[in-house]
């Protein structure tokens, strides 16, 4: 892993593969309108959540989810919003994965669930 793209397109595998074990249903991944862009879009239950996958490869700059700041949840709740518009439900959820990484190994991983509340 060379790049920051690389680390983050492996941290979003590795959070589907956690996602899938934890019994949701994958629905989208990078799902892209305009300027937004949604991690992942899956169900569990009834329920359509919105995942923001954040990895980094050491605490040198903070945690994972630390890097979910305000203004990206910003843009992540517009994008969620345009996604519900095309695809009506009432029932949805904000969520962040953070998962720390050493080497090629899962060091940690955080699903929080409900970061909008």
């Amino acid at each position: 892993m060379n790049s920051n793209l690389d680390t983050g397109e492996f941290g979003e595998d590795l959070a589907v593969d956690y996602l899938e074990s934890q019994g949701f249903e994958i629905l989208e991944r990078n799902w892209r309108y305009k300027h937004w862009e949604l991690d992942i879009i899956c169900k569990e239950g009834d329920t359509t959540v919105f995942v923001e996958v954040k990895t980094r490869k050491s605490t040198k700059y903070g945690l994972p989810e630390e890097g979910l700041t305000k203004k990206k949840l910003k843009t992540i709740i517009a994008a969620g919003a345009e996604y519900l518009h095309q695809h009506p439900n009432w029932d949805i959820r904000y969520d962040c994965i953070s998962i720390l990484l050493e080497g090629k190994k899962v060091k940690d991983l955080l699903h929080i669930k409900d970061v909008y509340l």
